[in-house]
């Protein structure tokens, strides 16, 4: 029981701090087996064991191995450990996988079954919006409920309303090497807009979109380009950011550009899961 409550302990940290892991829980065993149904562990994505036990290693190597796929591509996946000979009755070879169960083999003389089910607890993707625009802020409250975590960097005196932003940057000091899934979207317009997009082009990205027209756009990258900002930089910014909707309102834009970041996201997604197949 101390075991279990340190892990979910551990877990609850871990989510709190946007950090990801993989929570491995024992559902069922047969025969003998060193873990039992309910035992859990946490592995982090270098393949060490921060918390909990799943066995020994005869199951361990398997496990490891389904926790570094799950981490990369964000699936859940059942893994079944049992014998050489009860896999051949399944008509199954070790590292196979069906029906959504992924077959191992346990090399130990116990000789015992086992099926773990991996859960990837992964962070939440990251949206940094540049500005205190009536767009900019429109972007935050949509966001939030769409599972990003948003931080909005403004200098303080322009926001003149409050924020429901999960982190908020007095000016435009972003971290420019922060980790995970990050897009970064520059709704300054008309305050700030060199200082921001020169901030965001510094940074590593998934995506950056800049609001404005493309005479907007196309003046900026002239001026920071003189200014010694590579072009080749800026022309990673997409510029008006987001689909094309028709959109007029601030809340419209906004939503014209989350649409665009998760057509964006999703598409990586699905390229990686038809590449799997």
């Amino acid at each position: 029981m101390t075991m279990h409550i340190d892990v979910m302990d551990l877990v609850a940290k871990l989510k709190s701090s946007e950090e990801a892991f993989v929570l491995a829980t024992v559902v069922r065993t047969v025969s003998v087996t060193a873990a039992k149904a309910g035992a859990k562990a946490i592995i982090r994505p270098d393949g060490t064991i921060a918390a909990g036990w799943i066995g020994g290693g005869c199951a361990r190597g398997a496990v490891l191995r389904a926790a570094t796929q799950s981490l990369r591509d964000g699936k859940a996946r059942l893994v079944s450990i049992q014998p050489g000979d009860l896999l051949a009755d399944l008509g199954v070879k070790p590292g196979e996988a069906r029906e959504g169960v992924q077959f191992a083999r346990n090399m130990c003389p116990s000789q015992g079954t086992m099926d773990v089910f991996i859960e990837p607890v992964l962070p939440r993707p990251t949206l940094v919006v540049f500005g205190a625009s009536p767009v900019a802020l429109a972007l935050v409250s949509q966001a939030r409920p769409l599972g990003f975590n948003v931080t909005l960097a403004a200098p303080m005196d322009d926001l003149v309303e409050t924020t429901d932003a999960d982190h908020v940057v007095d000016g435009y000091g972003i971290d420019p090497d922060a980790p995970g899934e990050r897009y970064l979207v520059v709704s300054t317009q008309g305050r700030g807009d060199e200082a921001a997009l020169k901030a965001a082009v510094a940074a590593r990205a998934d995506y950056i979109g800049f609001v404005g027209s493309h005479r907007k756009m196309a003046a900026l990258k002239q001026e920071l380009a003189e200014d010694g900002v590579s072009l080749t930089a800026l022309d990673h910014v997409k510029g008006p950011a987001g689909l094309d909707l028709g959109a007029i309102t601030p809340e419209e834009i906004a939503l014209s550009v989350l649409a665009e970041i998760i057509s964006i996201r999703r598409r990586g997604q699905r390229d990686e899961t038809a590449q799997q197949a």
